[in-house]
Parts: structure tokens; sequence; C-alpha cells
């Protein structure tokens, strides 16, 4: 059987956990192991100012601590680390981990993270632009190749990235909204985050949740399957969930989630979305199943929140994993 991408659904699933704050090094330490007791296949950090983790440091201790969980980041913004010194980082990283690092990208949304840090806050299409160029710089020197490039942002000549990874063959993941960067991951990257977000709202931190309703995600996975061609047999879809409610009352839930946080949506919206999980575990099951036979979606990040939640829903997949 296959999605509607074209995409076998017998794609084994993934469960990543993003983990952001931690007021100690005990109580990160805790929080790792307590992922890795919990069933995930990764846990990932992001790349925000103010009230996170710095991204990178906290997963060289964290590949100390656990020897299973493969590591990454979604996303780091692509304006805060140049190509040359991430690809630099990451392979350390990679060694250090020996050999579990996923990288994950993103063009950057957030204007108060730019203007508290003085970086120049360019227009989406711009940011974009940069992102594309970066994303081809880094995976050719992940890849071990001397790279001279002459683009519109980046410039470098006879650059490589020495120590070189672990792993031949870093997995980069490209993610965000909109279909220009959609198109990014399915030309250059090994997986397409989905994020359901549209534009950025005026507090400059949230997002237009227009990508939500089914519709939305259909136009979306059907962009990366013309974007991608042949390579997307060999693509990872993965989904950021925004929130995790595990209740045997999934409609009157949804209309209280609606009601206060989403209005712009329907309880019906909220219930179908692949980026909310509401509903009995039973429920949640056939949900993720649905879902990857339908979209070709097979791995799956979660807020630190559904910590508690979603376990029961990931132990009742292990047939279907």
């Amino acid at each position: 059987m296959v999605d509607g991408a074209g995409r076998s659904v017998s794609i084994p699933f993934r469960f990543s956990l993003q983990a952001v704050q931690a007021a100690s090094r005990r109580e990160w330490v805790e929080l790792v192991k307590r992922v890795d007791d919990a069933g995930f296949d990764m846990l990932v950090t992001a790349d925000h100012l103010g009230g996170s983790l710095a991204p990178l440091v906290p997963l060289a201790i964290a590949a100390e601590v656990c020897s299973r969980l493969r590591l990454g980041v979604m996303v780091l913004n692509n304006d805060f680390h140049h190509p040359s010194l991430l690809a630099r980082e990451a392979a350390m990283l990679d060694l250090l981990s020996d050999g579990r690092l996923e990288l994950g990208l993103g063009a950057g949304h957030a204007l108060p993270e730019y203007e508290r840090a003085g970086i120049s806050f360019d227009p989406a299409p711009v940011r974009v632009d940069r992102l594309e160029e970066a994303v081809v710089v880094l995976r050719q020197l992940l890849d071990g190749e001397s790279v001279t490039f002459s683009g519109t942002h980046y410039r470098l000549r006879n650059e490589r990235c020495d120590p070189r990874p672990i792993q031949a063959h870093v997995p980069l993941l490209v993610g965000g909204g909109g279909q220009r960067v959609l198109g990014i991951a399915a030309r250059h990257a090994d997986a397409v985050g989905f994020t359901g977000l549209g534009r950025t709202l005026a507090d400059g931190q949230h997002h237009d949740p227009s990508g939500f309703r089914v519709e939305r995600v259909d136009q979306d996975v059907a962009h990366v399957g013309l974007a991608a061609g042949v390579r997307l047999g060999s693509l990872e879809l993965q989904v950021l969930v925004q929130a995790v409610v595990v209740t045997d009352d999934a409609i009157g839930t949804a209309e209280i989630i609606a009601r206060t946080q989403l209005p712009s949506l329907s309880a019906e919206d909220v219930l179908a979305t692949p980026y909310l999980l509401v509903g009995s575990k039973d429920a949640l099951v056939e949900r993720l199943l649905a879902h990857r036979e339908r979209w070709g979606f097979s791995h799956y990040t979660f807020r630190p929140d559904a910590l508690g939640q979603i376990e029961p829903v990931i132990a009742a997949l292990p047939a279907c994993r």
C-alpha cells in the first residue's frame, strides 16, 4: 500500500522529544534518561534566544548519558550559524556521539530574537534564499568535499570539514512553513519537516495555524512530492506536534482548544490535523497509522509537555514500527 504521495506506508515510525529547558546539569541528565527510558528514538533541542538552552552543547552531554538515542536540533536558525562554522561543530558533535547526529535547519522567523541580538532581519524571500545556499554548502562539507562556493550570501574557497563526521552521510532535515522551504527540503535534504505554521503574527513569535487544516496538509505533501521527484522514496517526512492531550472526551477537549487557543480552527480541524493529537490512546494509535497511510508521515516530534501522555501511545505501536 502507498500513501497519497506514492510512498510505501511500511516506513517505520520514529518519535523524538524536543527538550529546551533545564536549570542544571543534573536536571538535564535526568530528562535525557527519562526520554531514553520512555521509548523515544531521538532527543532534539531548539534554537531560540531567551528561555531555551543553547542548541548544540546539551547534545554533547546527552551523548555521554545515553548510547541509544539519536541526537539533533529541530531546527537551527540558519541566520545564527554560518554554514562553514556550523559544519565544523556538527562534525565534532557527530564524532563525540559516535555517529548519532541529525541536523535540522530552518530559515528563522522571530523578529524579536533578531532585534535583541542585533542581527539584520531580512525579508522572508531573502532568508529562504540564504537557507537554500546554506543547505547546499552544509551537505557538501558534511559529506567530506572540498567546497568552493560563490553565491549571493556565502562565499567559500577550498573549505573542508576537519575532522570529518563519523557518519558517511549525516542526515539533514530542512523544516518550516511555506512551500518554498518545503521545496528546498524536498530537493536537498534527507528529511522534510512539516509544521503547518503560516505567516508570523504581530507578536513576532507565534504563527497563523492555517496550515493545520487537512486540505492544506494534502497540498503541502503533494508539493513536496512534485519538488522531490525521484528523491521522494528516500525522504523522511517529519511532523512537529504542538500539543498532545490523551483523553476520552476528544470532542469536548477539541472544542476548548479551538475556542481558547486556535479560534481560526474548528474542533473538527483540531481532531483531524497531524499537528495536534487529541483523543484516547487507542484513537491516537489509529490516527498515527491513518496519517502515515495518507501522507507518509513517519517521524513525530513532541514538545516537552507531551511527556507523561504520549508514552502509552508509543508503546502501543511496536508491531507497527
